[in-house]
């Protein structure tokens, strides 16, 4: 098997979702300053971070948009490891809403990864610009062939000018399917024969938490 990196890295001060603050990473004590704890015979670094959660690629939990939803930490490991994988060409109109070309029976129980390309733009203003979204009719689709999550390759899956009600959100949340954002390099991945990974820590009260998504691909395909 291979392993396919499908997230954007964490870095200080990198750009972030309009209106929320940049992450800061740092350190508590780095290598030079805690030598003298260990009578200069070692050193070691602590780190810290201080960000928005949803920050870099990031998984949206049902409480994210329904207050008694589970949370990120009562997420089950069988909703975000080991899922197999689909990824689906989204086909973005003049209007920015993306369509889907997949069968219901294609999509269930599975890790659907929509695709646009979105993401070539990362790191740069480009970026955060009015992007694509879910349409009206892929979301009727994803509803009724029930994956177990949905990922994108964009900065959201609603239409954040268009749209104060977040039908996507609202409506996949409310299903119980999980939603990953900012996903990137979904064009290394084959149409299936993967396996998807996308774990948040396990914190409690957590929303949205960042997460290290993956694929675990066949050597075969």
């Amino acid at each position: 098997m291979r392993f396919v990196e499908l997230s954007h890295p964490i870095a200080d001060g990198m750009s972030v979702y309009p209106g929320l603050e940049p992450p800061r990473v740092g350190a508590v004590l780095d290598h030079a300053a805690s030598r003298s704890r260990y009578e200069g015979q070692a050193e070691f670094y602590l780190g810290r971070i201080e960000m928005a959660c949803n920050t870099g690629t990031y998984l949206d939990s049902p409480f994210h948009r329904f207050r008694e939803r589970p949370d990120v930490s009562e997420i089950a490991l069988e909703d975000v490891a080991a899922l197999p994988g689909l990824v689906v060409d989204g086909r973005v109109g003049d209007d920015r809403s993306v369509t889907l070309e997949a069968e219901e029976s294609e999509i269930a129980g599975k890790a659907v990864l929509i695709r646009t390309g979105w993401d070539e733009r990362w790191g740069t203003e480009a970026y955060w610009a009015p992007g694509p979204f879910v349409s009206a009719e892929a979301l009727e689709l994803l509803l009724r062939a029930r994956p177990k999550l949905v990922g994108v390759d964009f900065w959201n899956a609603d239409d954040t000018v268009g749209d104060p009600s977040r039908r996507v959100h609202t409506g996949l949340l409310g299903a119980g399917i999980l939603i990953v954002e900012h996903l990137c390099n979904l064009g290394a991945l084959p149409p299936t024969g993967f396996r998807f990974y996308a774990a948040p820590l396990r914190v409690v009260g957590g929303a949205s938490f960042p997460v290290r998504a993956f694929a675990e691909v066949d050597e075969d395909e």
